[in-house]
């Protein structure tokens, strides 16, 4: 039900023009209103018309298997599942990732990047480095928790569930995708969700009589915004009066509905049966998982770029836990591995490439793609490979930064860099960098001081700015 709070109670910080739970994972008018407010406390010169997506690759990829196969390395240790040329002589990729390989002159991999362990947890998108936050929570603590201009969310987790309420709720046993850290829990992202561990409910709690009907909302905004003559908050509710209904009832929910996409785009992105096997292949107990990643995977980065091009500056977007090629009686091993997650991803994320492309987004939208580790450089006895820490896979592209290239080798036996590493902070730094003037945060003192100095100490990924 609609819930207004009106001038004969003192107000706080938690009930503030607070409207029950109507709107997106509780998006209410002083939601937008603070919103306002940060953008308008920060420098309009420190953040960029920029947005980043994270593809986080749950449960730590092969580097070899994926863009570093070398095939000059002894049997065990080379890529199982071969090589295959890219665009860019020179370059070869694992030969699962077919048609990323024709695209490469627009991404960038960095074969020198350490996570630094082996454990499952979800570093880089939150860890120490991140002061214990999802990355897009520090981004929307500078930002606001909303774009000023239409309220969408300004950070967004997508789980399998954001598309398909039948997958399984996300794994969070190794780390919450929606930790806020020092940063509070006001900027925990939004996650549209039916359900599962993270649950950010985008049902509106309104009749849906009720939703046609403006005349009663506006009413009690009305009472709400007389409350307030005085107070210097007037003129701002009436400028949000009638945009509260449409932007929060119309225009942020509308790019959320994939079926708002046309036919062609949305068979563009289609992932599901690339793995078909993958949810009947009873080896493996996380059969259930690869079949999940298959059918979601490219409608997640559908998704994703909708919320990009209508506002939202940073979206984390992770399937299940699915990329851990032990060859046990959990995981497949790696070609197997290869099959139901390196295709999926493949044809996700060339579609993504080619769809930004397209609608002229690349220098827009920055697409970061990495896990929370690598795997070991031998292959096991069962044809897996196991948790390694000291060299994983990195994938970027777009964003405004120099596309086309290898940043870093590694060593021969691929245990490690052979050139100088490039660690989480400088990923998170590179980050920083495509989103914000970091000088400009730095010392805007609305910034908390862990986030400038991270920001200071921190620094990009040679050879991309």
């Amino acid at each position: 039900m609609l819930s207004v709070y009106d001038g004969h109670s003192r107000y706080g910080r938690r009930d503030f023009l607070k409207i029950g739970s109507l709107g997106l994972g509780g998006l209410t008018l002083a939601d937008l209103l603070a919103g306002r407010e940060a953008a308008a406390a920060s420098s309009g010169q420190s953040v960029h018309d920029k947005a980043v997506i994270f593809l986080f690759m749950h449960g730590g990829p092969s580097q070899v298997e994926t863009f570093d196969p070398k095939m000059t390395a002894p049997s065990g240790i080379r890529s199982a599942t071969g090589e295959i040329k890219t665009k860019i002589p020179g370059i070869t990729y694992g030969s699962t990732f077919e048609k990323l390989a024709a695209l490469n002159d627009r991404t960038t991999v960095v074969r020198s990047f350490v996570t630094g362990d082996g454990r499952h947890d979800i570093k880089p998108v939150v860890g120490k480095d991140t002061l214990g936050a999802n990355l897009g929570s520090i981004y929307s603590r500078i930002v606001g928790q909303n774009n000023p201009d239409n309220g969408m969310p300004s950070n967004v987790l997508l789980l399998p569930r954001s598309v398909d309420e039948s997958t399984m709720p996300g794994v969070t046993q190794f780390g919450k995708f929606d930790s806020t850290g020092t940063v509070g829990s006001a900027y925990r992202p939004f996650t549209p969700s039916g359900g599962g561990d993270l649950k950010a409910d985008m049902k509106l709690t309104l009749p849906m009589g009720r939703l046609t009907d403006r005349r009663g909302l506006l009413t009690r905004l009305d009472r709400l915004k007389r409350s307030f003559d005085g107070n210097g908050r007037r003129e701002s509710l009436d400028r949000l009066r009638e945009q509260a209904f449409d932007t929060i009832l119309g225009g942020v929910a509308e790019a959320f509905d994939l079926s708002k996409e046309s036919p062609g785009t949305v068979a563009r992105y289609d992932t599901s049966g690339l793995a078909p096997e993958a949810g009947t292949d009873k080896r493996w107990n996380n059969r259930k998982r690869y079949a999940d990643n298959g059918k979601t995977l490219g409608k997640l980065l559908l998704l994703a770029r909708r919320l990009v091009e209508r506002g939202c500056g940073f979206v984390t977007v992770t399937t299940n836990f699915v990329w851990d090629m032990h060859a046990d009686v959990n995981n497949a091993d790696v070609i197997t591995g290869m099959n139901y997650m390196g295709r999926p991803f493949d044809h996700a994320v060339s579609a993504f490439l080619e769809d930004v492309h397209d609608r002229g987004l690349d220098d827009k939208i920055l697409l970061v793609c990495c896990g929370e580790m690598g795997r070991t450089p031998r292959i096991n006895k069962k044809g897996g490979r196991d948790h390694w820490g000291n060299i994983a896979p990195l994938l970027l592209a777009g964003g405004g930064l120099e596309m086309g290239q290898v940043i870093g080798q590694s060593t021969r036996d691929v245990s490690r860099p052979l050139t100088t590493p490039n660690h989480n902070s400088n990923l998170i730094a590179t980050i920083w960098h495509t989103l914000f003037d970091v000088g400009g945060v730095r010392i805007n003192q609305s910034v908390p001081r862990d986030i400038a100095r991270a920001m200071e100490n921190y620094q990009p990924i040679p050879g991309l700015l």
